[in-house]
């Protein structure tokens, strides 16, 4: 890295304070220090600890008191009970859902949530009354504050409340009572987002009388108090819990032939690493079940890879202000090892910002002659390509910058020919003749 990089004047790397030192560490003791991931980490078991206060715990207390209101996760919404790590469980609802969509999704990968609501109409759920995918919700914000560093807690804790508050009043524009529909939140970084601000929220009163006097002005308090989820559901955990249910029901090809490598985003199971799920069917129990247990479900053949517990490189303050070491690392790190030491034919993840940085990122090796290159998709387009979705009207691959046509055509789908009735496809859109997975009514708040 060049010296320039790190400032003279004690600032340490660039952009990012002066506890981030340069460690000038030779090679052999590097090796040795990343060591310490492959004993420690593999085996959550290790590492837990004494047992930690459960945050929930603290919230039905305050909602005792009268202090907030919970939304909870009612029979209606048929939860599947989850361990998380600590063996507590969590309730996943699997229906009456409301889509927190992610930002980074719709604007680059867009057959990600696509293909969510493309596997729940084939599950036959029922828009309006299943699920819920409306507009009147924001962008988190969470990668302006951790990328960043211009936003604040009150803000993040707003944000928060004010797009759950929604959730909580919005089958009654669909004659539903409140609560009916429960939030669903699509991308990673909301979810670590969110689950730390409800811990913050539940153990700071002063932090809620500030935010209260927001949402006051907003509109957005119920009989004058906040709502906060009973859980924070991330969409990977319904892909878990539906895995059985979307292999036995929907799956019409046969991807045992396929070779699958897993990234779990940081902010599924590194943020707020208590409340991820851990299954003993899944790998043992000793890593997190998301993204996994889907690819084995569906018959695939998911290889480790020693460098399975490393960020995919986003960092979000790395992506802003040294994005040579966002690019670097996900080469060095994650796409190189994929491809040498899993031979992996698809590389599946659970969170925008992962699937973004490997997939759009890959490039830079041409740079420095490492040519690798392995498809980046997520966990639920690659479920639904093996249950039969259209690569290009679905899961929408002609977005992806790696190249995704051989783990295609090895699934046994055509890409010249899918692309060929894709082109067919877009003049019938061009003349009017739109085909909608969802209700564009729906999607507005009246």
């Amino acid at each position: 890295m060049a010296t320039e990089q790190y400032p003279s004047d004690g600032t340490g790397i660039a952009g990012h304070g002066a506890f981030f030192q340069p460690t000038n560490l030779p090679p052999e003791q590097a090796a040795k220090a990343t060591e310490w991931v492959k004993k420690h980490i593999d085996r959550r078991t290790l590492d837990l600890g004494e047992r930690m206060d459960d945050v929930r715990e603290h919230m039905w207390e305050l909602e005792r008191e009268g202090e907030i209101i919970v939304h909870r996760v009612t029979d209606a919404h048929q939860p599947v009970n989850v361990k998380l790590l600590y063996g507590w469980n969590k309730k996943i609802p699997t229906m009456r859902l409301w889509h927190h969509k992610s930002c980074g999704q719709c604007g680059n990968i867009p057959g990600y949530p696509t293909a969510l609501l493309w596997t729940m109409n084939k599950l036959g759920m029922v828009p309006g009354t299943d699920y819920l995918d409306e507009t009147d919700q924001t962008s988190c914000t969470a990668w302006n504050y951790h990328g960043s560093g211009i936003g604040n807690l009150e803000s993040l804790a707003a944000v928060f409340l004010r797009n759950f508050h929604q959730a909580y009043v919005s089958g009654k524009q669909h004659g539903h009572g409140i609560g009916h529909f429960y939030p669903l939140v699509h991308c990673g970084t909301s979810y670590g987002n969110y689950k730390e601000v409800r811990k913050f929220l539940i153990e700071s009163a002063p932090l809620r009388e500030r935010v209260k006097k927001i949402l006051a002005k907003l509109g957005r308090l119920v009989d004058g108090k906040i709502v906060i989820p009973e859980e924070i559901v991330h969409y990977s955990e319904w892909v878990h819990v539906m895995r059985n249910r979307i292999a036995s029901e929907l799956q019409t090809i046969d991807v045992s032939n396929i070779r699958a490598t897993v990234h779990t985003a940081c902010h599924y199971y590194k943020m707020v690493h208590e409340d991820a799920i851990y299954d003993p069917s899944v790998l043992g129990g000793n890593r997190t079940a998301v993204g996994t247990s889907i690819a084995e479900a569906l018959g695939a053949q998911v290889i480790d890879y020693s460098t399975w517990y490393d960020c995919c490189g986003f960092g979000f303050r790395h992506i802003i202000s040294e994005r040579e070491f966002t690019r670097s690392f996900t080469i060095d790190r994650k796409i190189k090892v994929a491809r040498e030491e899993a031979n992996a034919d698809v590389m599946l993840g659970v969170d925008t910002g992962c699937i973004t940085t490997m997939d759009k990122n890959q490039w830079i090796g041409k740079a420095h002659d490492q040519n690798y290159s392995v498809p980046i998709m997520a966990d639920i387009q690659f479920a639904a390509l093996a249950c039969g979705a259209d690569p290009f009207k679905i899961v929408q691959l002609q977005w992806h910058a790696s190249p995704c046509e051989e783990v295609v055509e090895k699934m046994g789908v055509s890409w010249e020919a899918s692309k060929k009735n894709f082109e067919a496809y877009l003049k019938e859109v061009e003349a009017g003749r739109i085909e909608y997975l969802y209700n564009p009514e729906l999607a507005i708040s009246r």
